[in-house]
């Protein structure tokens, strides 16, 4: 009898969005009854090749065959037809079904050619529940009041009740405790001994030596391993795959002394139940700290917390010695702190606004005379404010939409220039910056710092929270697994302990 064909190859896969290339000829073949890792940093292409292979991306290029037959994936109903089935990290799950009906949602059972509620698909259901050995799941249930394993569990049923073949995972322990992980990993292998594909997308290294049979590692939108043998490939090699980049960092030297006196920023057992855990840190005038960490372990929701966006359950936050109120955005700012969010034009700036009121916005207080804003003063500060970061176009009237990902972003630091911060808390600063740009903004950053500024820094890229931060901590599963200078690291060194979770030092 000849072999099975490879199950699914997918081959010169290119995926372009206005300015970016997100998948570059990238190649990937997965052979029934495996289970195939996927690999890569933040912003290779993963998210991107899985969506491709979803049907909710159609490629620019490329081909896609399937059971060894061309076919083009139009819609996610396509590839689940095929036999296609992808479960995302965020579970679409409609919690105010049932679980019954949300395993048969868009294909319930029928007969006779007429739809079958109640009974017939809580029996459908509970078969499927039991073969994922989770009999004590009740399908009359709401999702809603089940467990984040609970529901995956659950989606693991919807995509079986499609007679799958192929199964995407994307980060499906990152919710899940140990003995949630060792129950995913034997349903798994149940699927793949009963011929189930499995693609398998994690950070966690360990994981896929124990439950990986290969590995295709993309970096920058491009497959630059595939088919590796992921129990025996060297972590080192599997780390270094991921890390070579195309793109070169400038950044500004640092200074030759670590900064000294009283620090202007202290965080004293700071934590949010299920986000972090108690942490300390603290920062001295014309300090740059990092935070480096995958998605997903606290990063954002640390800056968040203690700009008091997020309430926390424990510890505080003082500035220059003075203890914030816990939750008060109003009052972080008023003790001199500035936010500058990961998604700036949905949370920071005003995009059908000038640039102007864009730099005011914060500081309103400044320009109000008698109930009326003073235009003039408003004006003449924002242009002030713009020029110190050389903001272009040297015209603080044009609407911020305008401008490039840079200036926008200096746009934000100028809102807090002006209103005279004491800390600047930055959250991928250089996110949708092109490469010039991000040089500058470098540069800026490392000014305000070396003008007494205290920066805490919060960036994906290993190379960025390097290269510019004095000092980083780096976070795994939302605990800080190690603290050192800055020039002490090296990229390699934090890839391990963020994958690997070295002990706290």
């Amino acid at each position: 009898m000849a072999p099975e064909p490879t199950l699914l190859s997918m081959s010169g896969i290119t995926k372009s969005f206005p300015g970016v290339r997100a998948l570059d000829g990238v190649d990937l073949d997965v052979q029934a009854g495996e289970v195939h890792c996927l690999l890569g940093q933040n912003g290779a292409g993963k998210s991107t090749l899985i969506k491709v292979l979803a049907g909710a991306h159609q490629p620019d290029t490329g081909t896609i065959r399937w059971r060894g037959e061309d076919v083009t994936l139009r819609s996610p109903i396509a590839a689940m037809r095929l036999g296609i089935a992808t479960i995302y990290q965020e579970l679409d799950l409609v919690e105010h079904l049932s679980v019954a009906e949300n395993v048969h949602l868009g294909h319930e059972p029928t007969a006779a050619g007429f739809v079958v509620r109640g009974k017939a698909a809580r029996a459908s259901t509970a078969a499927l529940l039991k073969r994922l050995g989770h009999p004590e799941i009740d399908p009359a249930r709401l999702v809603g009041e089940l467990s984040a394993a609970q529901q995956q569990i659950v989606s693991m049923a919807r995509a079986l009740s499609h007679d799958v073949r192929l199964i995407v995972m994307d980060e499906p322990s990152a919710a899940l405790d140990p003995d949630e992980v060792d129950n995913l990993f034997r349903i798994v292998g149940d699927l793949t001994a009963d011929g189930v594909a499995v693609v398998y997308i994690s950070h966690r290294l360990e994981e896929i030596r124990r439950i990986g049979d290969r590995v295709t590692v993309l970096k920058d939108g491009r497959a630059v391993a595939v088919g590796l043998p992921a129990k025996s490939t060297p972590t080192r090699e599997v780390v270094a795959l991921m890390t070579g980049r195309n793109v070169e960092y400038v950044f500004p030297e640092r200074p030759a002394s670590a900064p000294g006196g009283t620090p202007v920023l202290e965080v004293r057992g700071l934590a949010r139940e299920g986000e972090f855990e108690p942490l300390d840190l603290s920062i001295r005038p014309g300090e740059i700290v990092g935070l480096a960490g995958l998605v997903g372990s606290g990063r954002s929701e640390i800056l968040e917390t203690i700009y008091g966006a997020r309430k926390p359950t424990a510890g505080r936050v003082s500035v220059d010695g003075r203890p914030l109120r816990p939750g008060s955005v109003r009052a972080a700012v008023r003790a001199g702190l500035g936010l500058a969010p990961e998604e700036r034009k949905a949370q920071a700036l005003l995009m059908l606004e000038s640039v102007t009121r864009n730099v005011s916005v914060s500081s309103m207080s400044r320009f109000a005379r008698a109930g009326w804003i003073d235009r003039g003063a408003e004006l003449g500060a924002a242009r002030a404010a713009t020029r110190e970061l050389s903001l272009r176009p040297d015209n603080p009237n044009v609407p911020i939409r305008t401008l490039s990902g840079g200036n926008q972003q200096k746009a934000v630091l100028a809102r807090w220039l002006l209103r005279g911060c004491r800390v600047l808390l930055l959250d991928e600063p250089t996110r949708g910056v092109d490469v010039g740009a991000r040089a500058e903004l470098y540069a800026v950053v490392r000014r305000l710092a070396d003008e007494g500024l205290g920066v805490l820094l919060v960036s994906s890229e290993v190379p960025e929270v390097l290269g510019l931060a004095d000092r980083v901590l780096v976070l795994r599963e939302g605990r800080v697994v190690h603290t050192a200078p800055a020039r002490d690291l090296d990229e390699h060194r934090v890839l391990d302990l963020v994958m690997e979770g070295s002990p706290a030092s």
